[in-house]
């Protein structure tokens, strides 16, 4: 069973590819082309200053031409995923902060259910080094190309084997996925302000300690941890009550005069 024609589109536009810091303006343009083949509208460039339009341009061709005049761009990746609930990151690397990965057809079908109440990002890093692990700290899912010995594939490359993978989710998706519904998730928003929240609640209590780098390695296993669970705004909500109402009572019983 397929999705519909009207629900592909409706569904596309839920989801934007953000470029993390791309060095070449020929491969935003090109990105920009691959989006528009696969009816993704929305393209987002973390990046300091804008990048050469003309050269984007001519990349990404005429058809492609309305994703350059409306492109997005933002000086930081919190802001640039800030409305986002969900997020996946594209990485090659692999290392012991860093989530399992998936292959891209896996990580589609398992954002696919989710696509109907949920913006979705589709974040790549930059030519020169991909994603850092503190850019990686905001994805929910993580996707890695499978390559043979030879891996180096060009952004627009990554940015292409992406949109094809959801573009034919969608198009393929079987019932069970098309029937299948959740609800509106946590933005990247709200669950940075209740990371931030539950560091300086853990550090108060000296379950974080700042030495050796152990303060970031804890909080990146409880942002995996949390992240998994697929968070709702009204839960975040409920754990930031949870670590206000504590903070406040130990700063109470700080100022009570000694008897």
């Amino acid at each position: 069973m397929s999705y519909e024609d009207g629900t592909i589109s409706t569904l596309l536009d839920q989801v934007a590819i953000v470029l993390v810091e791309p060095k070449y303006p020929e491969n935003i343009g090109a990105a920009a082309r691959v989006a528009k083949n696969t009816g993704i509208s929305r393209l987002i460039v973390v990046r300091q200053e804008p990048p050469d339009r003309e050269k984007m341009l001519k990349m990404a061709t005429h058809k492609a031409a309305d994703l350059i005049d409306h492109l997005e761009f933002y000086p930081d990746l919190a802001s640039a995923l800030a409305d986002f609930q969900v997020v996946v990151a594209t990485t090659a690397r692999q290392g012991r902060q860093r989530r399992p990965p998936n292959t891209p057809r896996v990580v589609m079908e398992k954002i696919l259910p989710l696509l109907t109440n949920n913006k979705t990002a589709l974040m790549f890093g930059p030519e020169h080094r991909g994603l850092t692990n503190d850019d990686l700290k905001y994805c929910h899912f993580t996707s890695t190309i499978p390559t043979a010995d030879f891996s180096s594939l060009n952004l627009a490359q990554a940015v292409g084997i992406h949109c094809h993978e959801l573009y034919h989710a969608l198009l393929y998706g079987t019932e069970a996925l098309s029937e299948a519904v959740n609800p509106k998730q946590a933005t990247t928003r709200e669950m940075e302000g209740m990371y931030s929240h539950l560091e300086e609640l853990l550090t108060r209590i000296d379950f974080l300690k700042d030495n050796n780098g152990e303060n970031d390695y804890w909080m990146n296993s409880i942002r995996k941890f949390l992240g998994r669970l697929g968070l709702l705004s009204k839960e975040v909500k409920m754990i930031r009550g949870f670590c206000r109402q504590f903070l406040w009572y130990e700063d109470q019983q700080s100022i009570k005069p000694e008897e």
